[in-house]
């Protein structure tokens, strides 16, 4: 179980730091980050969005106050970076190590959040 645990934590830990360094990536540097999101093809008016939503997602995982809530941030730091790897795959610019991290972190984070703190399937199955 401490195993386990540590995973998490390691795993939870780079996920986060990934998605606040890219949140405060995108509020700090933003004539930088509209650059990289027009190359992209991506429109910029998403990037104080992204930010918003990548800086709640962290709470949301580390707080645990709301399953339904982690679960959504999961999903959204899943979805993410599967989407900027293809889209630097497709404009071939090599810089897709980072997707690839926080895709690997976020899904080592999900699996072990289930071993360590249990499964969360039976709350959002109907009883019958």
């Amino acid at each position: 179980m401490k195993k386990n645990k540590i995973i998490y934590w390691i795993a939870t830990g780079l996920m986060s730091a990934i998605f606040l360094f890219s949140a405060s990536m995108y509020l700090f540097n933003y004539e930088q980050v509209s650059g990289f999101f027009i190359n992209l093809g991506f429109p910029t008016w998403l990037i104080y969005p992204l930010a918003i939503l990548k800086i709640l997602g962290i709470v949301a995982v580390l707080t645990k106050k709301s399953k339904f809530l982690k679960e959504l941030a999961y999903a959204g730091f899943l979805f993410d970076p599967i989407l900027a790897l293809v889209a630097h795959l497709v404009v071939s610019d090599g810089e897709h190590m980072a997707a690839v991290l926080a895709i690997l972190f976020t899904i080592t984070s999900w699996f072990f959040d289930r071993k360590v703190f249990g499964d969360y399937t039976q709350t959002y199955l109907p009883t019958k």
